[in-house]
């Protein structure tokens, strides 16, 4: 039997605790798989972007490096600060250590893009989130996402375990929101997101893929 859920910044404190060097930002990733799946394109020319979720930080390097002003959020204080040392030398970047949808309420800003890729759309309720991200939306602008392929049948609040550290007995677990893309297009809808675009890119090795989905603020 798995066991209760840890609470979501518990979890991803103690998440790949071993990566200790900075990583490439070289390309906008989607998927976590080199060179699979579509790039910053998705994106279009935003002149600033909230990132959600933003782990190591490269897909905000690379948009800071292209001049784009990145806010990027994150509930694990471990990965903010392992975020701000391997990306302290770049103008435009952030990172801020928040729950995304209490950063939501508290920052009044709007935003050209929100996107979170493998981040806190995935580990956060739709339906607590959708509203506030529709709310911080600049006219028009772009809320894109992405997370893995769900197993057939696992859809909704789905608990995602991981014996992350080495030597640990128990398993720590959290709460992770998957769905089909007609799922996903129908609470988009539901939350007054416009042009709704959502797919399964395949992964190469005919394992799960990354499913992908960009929906326009109203």
């Amino acid at each position: 039997m798995s066991s209760a859920p840890n609470t979501p910044a518990e979890y991803w404190d103690k998440y790949r605790p071993a990566v200790q060097n900075r990583p490439a930002a070289d390309r906008f990733d989607w998927t976590g798989l080199p060179g699979t799946g579509p790039g910053h394109e998705i994106l279009g020319t935003p002149k600033n972007a909230l990132d959600l979720g933003p782990a190591e930080g490269e897909n905000a390097a690379f948009l800071a490096c292209s001049g784009v002003e990145v806010t990027a959020v994150d509930f694990s204080p471990i990965q903010v600060d392992r975020a701000r040392g391997f990306w302290h030398d770049l103008p435009n970047l952030e990172f801020v250590h928040a729950e995304a949808c209490a950063f939501l309420d508290q920052d009044i800003r709007l935003w050209d893009v929100v996107y979170s890729t493998w981040g806190a759309v995935w580990f956060t309720d739709p339906d607590e989130l959708f509203p506030r991200i529709a709310r911080r939306l600049a006219p028009g602008g772009l809320f894109a996402f992405s997370h893995r392929e769900p197993i057939a049948g696992q859809y909704g609040a789905q608990q995602m375990g991981g014996k992350w550290l080495e030597g640990r007995e128990t398993e720590l677990t959290v709460l992770r929101w998957q769905h089909t893309p007609e799922q996903w297009t129908d609470l988009l809808k539901r939350h007054g997101f416009t042009d709704i675009q959502a797919e399964v890119i395949p992964a190469p090795d005919a394992a799960l893929g990354t499913l992908l989905v960009t929906a326009r603020a109203a």
